[in-house]
């Protein structure tokens, strides 16, 4: 991205302070084509993320960027606004969650560059494009390219099922499956089916909205219908998957953790011939009956090791809704792991499937 000059800070050059703490500073002349408004944000919003996140001085005048500290920080610094540079020459614009979701894989030292990561155009529709947010999204989303089976397995918002929607009709679009299914188990309607009004199809439909809605954030409203129609995009129960051999599909199967473990199998084995399937669930929201273990579980012990199979594990931290969303994650994961364990040492909370 950048020249820079290096200078020894004066502050670090006295003779009591070690090598490894000695400061540095660096002069970094932004290229002419890169606006600094864009790159540091309106407002200086970004500037401030970055002063708040690294113990470095960060001064601006015009196109160059004067960085002093700590030798470790500078470097992390110059390196994130490298990347952040390489960001805004795709023409994609940043955000505050993009330099966020940058700061922390630079702090993580990844082998991945964040400009990898969230440019990584997944599918575009109306304008709009969906991207992986954070590492694990994109980690996620490769594994759905290398392997036939992939679990994903995480809290609400971490953008399991809407990832693996949009690989599916990225994979549709590029004919290398001639179909969508897309199904989940539900639970309640199985229970109270017969006391809800309506046709079968009108019952359960609302435990199938969350995936039409999706659907119309990635498909032209008035060809979903068509595609409906046609048998190219099937929205099921997860019962109605039984006895069917699925070839050539992209196959979701979404809210796994409301599975049996019977269930589970009975899903896996209609895998066919050309075939794909993402299997997404929460393990700390099963909605099943008491005594019932999630199928989501017991799949993770079984299939563990076998090849073709990945599993992939998102936390709060992939968390893409608001970000008061990742923080009350977080907050009830370290509720349940301080009550696990009671004060006689038996576990609590193990009422749970």
């Amino acid at each position: 991205m950048a020249e820079y000059t290096t200078e020894t800070n004066p502050r670090a050059s006295t003779p009591s302070q070690q090598p490894a703490a000695l400061g540095t500073q660096h002069t970094i002349v932004v290229p002419a084509s890169i606006s600094m408004v864009g790159l540091l944000g309106a407002g200086d919003e970004f500037l401030t993320m970055l002063e708040r996140e690294f113990d470095a001085d960060i001064h601006v005048r015009g196109n160059q960027v004067t960085l002093a500290g700590d030798r470790g920080e500078v470097a992390l610094v110059e390196r994130l606004l490298d990347e952040l540079v390489a960001m805004i020459r795709t023409g994609q614009g940043l955000s505050p969650e993009i330099v966020a979701s940058s700061i922390a894989m630079m702090r993580t030292e990844t082998k991945e560059r964040p400009a990898e990561v969230l440019t990584l155009n997944i599918l575009s529709n109306r304008g709009r494009t969906i991207r992986p947010k954070t590492l694990n999204q994109k980690r996620y989303v490769d594994a759905i390219d290398k392997h036939t089976v992939v679990f994903a397995i995480g809290p609400a918002g971490t953008g399991k099922t809407y990832l693996a929607m949009a690989k599916a009709v990225q994979s549709l679009q590029s004919k290398q499956v001639n179909r969508i299914i897309l199904t989940r188990p539900a639970v309640e309607a199985g229970e109270r089916l017969g006391y809800l009004p309506g046709t079968l199809s009108e019952k359960i439909d609302p435990y199938l909205r969350p995936l039409y809605d999706a659907l119309h954030d990635m498909i032209d409203p008035e060809s979903i219908p068509k595609l409906l129609t046609a048998g190219t995009i099937e929205v099921a129960p997860l019962a109605f998957m039984r006895g069917r051999s699925l070839n050539d599909a992209f196959i979701i199967l979404d809210e796994a953790q409301n599975t049996s473990p019977e269930q589970m199998k009975m899903f896996l084995t209609r895998l066919g011939f050309g075939s794909k399937m993402v299997v997404t669930g929460d393990v700390t929201q099963v909605d099943l009956p008491m005594g019932t273990r999630s199928g989501l579980r017991v799949v993770q012990e079984i299939l563990d090791e076998l090849q073709d199979v990945h599993f992939t594990h998102l936390t709060s931290h992939d968390v893409v809704r608001h970000k008061l969303v990742g923080r009350i994650v977080a907050a009830y994961d370290t509720y349940e792991a301080t009550r696990e364990i009671d004060v006689d040492g038996r576990r609590s909370g193990s009422h749970r499937p």
